[in-house]
């Protein structure tokens, strides 16, 4: 499987988030409105996540659901939570469910 890794400038909306950001991270949604990627990470932080919400300079907002310090550990990571959601049931049942199909989880590659 062709992992999609896309390298930008990121920074924590919350400084609390900070010290969670690391150079990788698995990102599940990338959201234009702010109180969308507050629901969808109070969702995911529900089933267990720990979610960072990152904004990169285009204002876009960047749902994190795990940050590493290798590419691998992402990767593994994103492989680990895509399995997960898919046998949850088809990408329309994940939408309305989640606000996201899951179908489309990337790698941040953290630029500084």
């Amino acid at each position: 499987v062709e992992v999609s890794v896309r390298k930008e400038k990121v920074e924590p909306v919350y400084p609390t988030d900070a010290a969670g950001l690391k150079n990788f991270s698995v990102v599940i949604a990338s959201l234009s409105v702010k109180l969308n990627a507050e629901s969808l990470k109070a969702r995911m932080e529900n089933e267990g996540h720990q979610v960072i919400l990152a904004q990169n300079e285009q204002g876009m907002y960047r749902v994190i659901v795990a940050s590493y310090d290798t590419k691998e550990e992402a990767v593994a990571k994103r492989e680990e939570i895509y399995s997960t959601y898919a046998a949850k049931g088809n990408t329309e049942y994940l939408r309305s469910t989640y606000g996201v199909p899951f179908n489309d989880l990337w790698i941040l590659e953290r630029q500084y």
